[in-house]
């Protein structure tokens, strides 16, 4: 019977490598190497999501994912924890089977985690969302960090339902996450952004242009989300990179800050690919060494300020120490 509930589950859950893929998308671009290794990205999320929810141990996902290569593990790390909380939230007893993997062998992909957390909740029925983040309180698991599952949230509404989110920039009804209903229009935005970067295959003009033409007040956090797509997931040539941070004009810092939070992550799983490193020095102007020691130093002390959650104090140390980098 488990193995039925988890053929079942990953039927209805689960798009294929083709689907994921840029064609089976729709999206309008030439194949290249760079946008094949883009492609990579949402394909290898499918991998770990497949032997997620097919795996009858733990163990068994963590052994295959460990072979996955460093540049797509966490990733696959994405996939892998969405179908965690799939399970924890249909399982007939529920289950704590998230909590495990992000504190095992899923600890050094934190940040990616947090995004899996959120493609399983583009798939849940809100009632269950309650069930999809368990409760962290280790700072090595970065617990102000949860609000990328919004992030992930947006970037799955963005990517597989383009023409409603992107073409007609519906914004999704509000929703308490972390008890803050305010904030999750803005961490959904960073999500499509980070899409945005995928859709239009990492060429720049066509990311800045999309980015554009979003409500002016959308855009500061779609560039945020553009940053961290490109640092992380990599797919332009330093050029273009400098030419990104050249369009973003006056929200510069929101793309220098989501590429930080990508270098930082690169740096905390302990293997940093090249294209990371170019694409923050481009688009922050440090190393990503320097850029992960910024990260810790914005780090938030507490909870809440009054003006968001931690995660948004967070964001805005960062911007305001680009800001002043750039300004002197």
């Amino acid at each position: 019977m488990a193995s039925v509930w988890g053929a079942l589950r990953r039927l209805v859950l689960a798009p294929s490598l083709d689907e994921v893929g840029f064609a089976g998308r729709g999206f309008d671009l030439e194949p290249t190497d760079a946008t094949r290794r883009l492609e990579a990205v949402p394909q290898a999320v499918v991998c770990g999501f497949e032997w997620g929810i097919s795996d009858r141990d733990l163990a068994a996902t963590e052994r295959r994912l460990s072979m996955v290569d460093q540049e797509l593990r966490g990733f696959a790390y994405e996939g892998a924890t969405m179908a965690c909380v799939v399970r924890d939230a249909m399982g007939p007893r529920g289950g704590d089977r998230t909590r495990a993997l992000l504190e095992g062998g899923g600890r050094p992909h934190i940040f990616l985690n947090y995004i899996g957390i959120g493609f399983a909740m583009a798939r849940l029925p809100r009632p269950l969302w309650k069930k999809a983040l368990p409760v962290l309180t280790d700072a090595d698991l970065y617990p102000a960090m949860s609000w990328l599952a919004v992030d992930g949230y947006g970037f799955d509404l963005a990517y597989f339902h383009t023409g409603r989110w992107v073409g007609e920039q519906r914004i999704p009804e509000p929703y308490a996450f972390e008890g803050d209903t305010g904030y999750f229009p803005r961490a959904v935005d960073q999500g499509v952004g980070r899409a945005l970067w995928f859709i239009h295959g990492g060429g720049t003009d066509r990311v800045a242009a999309a980015v554009r033409a979003f409500a002016a007040e959308r855009q500061a956090d779609l560039w945020s989300g553009v940053g961290l797509a490109a640092t992380f997931a990599g797919g332009s040539a330093p050029a273009g990179l400098t030419s990104l941070r050249t369009a973003s004009g006056h929200h510069a810092a929101h793309l220098a800050q989501g590429s930080a939070f990508a270098a930082k992550g690169r740096h905390r799983a302990g293997f940093v690919p090249e294209h990371t490193r170019q694409a923050a020095y481009a688009l922050t102007g440090l190393d990503v060494e320097s850029v992960a020691r910024l990260a810790d130093d914005c780090a938030p002390d507490g909870a809440a300020t009054g003006n968001g959650p931690a995660y948004e104090t967070w964001r805005r140390n960062m911007r305001e120490r680009f800001f002043v980098n750039a300004s002197s």
